[in-house]
């Protein structure tokens, strides 16, 4: 049996010498495996780059069988992004996250298509060189994928008291809003939530903002998708966290 489809390299790992097990999401089969036979070799070594958008050929004998992949690069947002560290920092936490959170082979085809509009905006839109403005699609992208597998945050309006103005934290139990006048008794255990994400959003973004963007939906990201499966965040994300922590200092 064979099938055609179109995706992302999420991650390629070596098997034996010269060949790989790559992982792809597409668009009709999610998170789907398959062997490239000499992909690591000199040759092919570019077409297996995570962050490749593919064009995809998986053919085996069984559905159920690893299978092997043809791959042809249509577009290698990787080597696009390789002189701006900082965002090949994010498109490479996203993979991770995209590979380490998504059931294989259940297609999600809001996700790839919020994946490649991020990877898109982080090789070409017009925007400042540190994380302010991309760190607010990057923080949207994981918040999307939270909603996409059935824990959506709700953050239009106060769980406590129902206005929808001066929310200021996010409840770590329910994913719900909290007002300033109803979370002030608790500000220590509320997760803080930054003007971008508030109602209405606008104003000037700082990259404190994106941080605790970062930390919101990476607390429940771990509580939701990892955890109940005793898996860790990637360390591709962890990195990318690190990585901004230290130039906001």
């Amino acid at each position: 049996m064979d099938w055609h489809d179109d995706g992302i390299v999420l991650s390629a790992r070596r098997h034996g010498e010269t060949s790989a097990i790559v992982h792809v999401l597409t668009r009709d089969h999610g998170v789907h495996a398959g062997l490239v036979k000499g992909g690591f070799a000199k040759r092919h070594r570019s077409t297996i780059e995570p962050g490749n958008r593919v064009h995809t050929t998986w053919r085996a004998r069984l559905a159920e069988h690893l299978g092997n992949f043809a791959l042809e690069c249509t577009h290698a947002h990787g080597a696009a992004l390789m002189d701006n560290a900082n965002r090949l920092a994010a498109m490479s936490a996203a993979l991770a996250v995209a590979e380490a959170a998504l059931p294989e082979r259940e297609p999600h085809p809001a996700t790839l298509e919020a994946l490649e509009a991020l990877l898109d905006a982080l090789e070409h839109i017009d925007i400042a060189p540190d994380a302010t403005a991309w760190g607010q699609l990057y923080v949207r992208w994981e918040l999307g994928l939270l909603s996409e597998l059935g824990f959506r945050l709700d953050l239009s309006h106060c769980a406590s008291t129902g206005v929808t103005e001066d929310l200021l934290w996010v409840s770590p139990k329910s994913g719900r809003a909290v007002s300033a006048s109803a979370g002030e008794p608790y500000a220590a255990q509320l997760l803080a939530l930054p003007g971008f994400l508030r109602l209405g959003g606008g104003g000037q973004v700082s990259l404190r903002d994106i941080i605790q963007g970062l930390k919101l939906s990476g607390y429940f990201i771990e509580r939701h998708l990892f955890a109940p499966h005793d898996r860790a965040m990637p360390q591709a994300r962890a990195r990318l966290v690190e990585r901004l922590a230290k130039q906001g200092v």
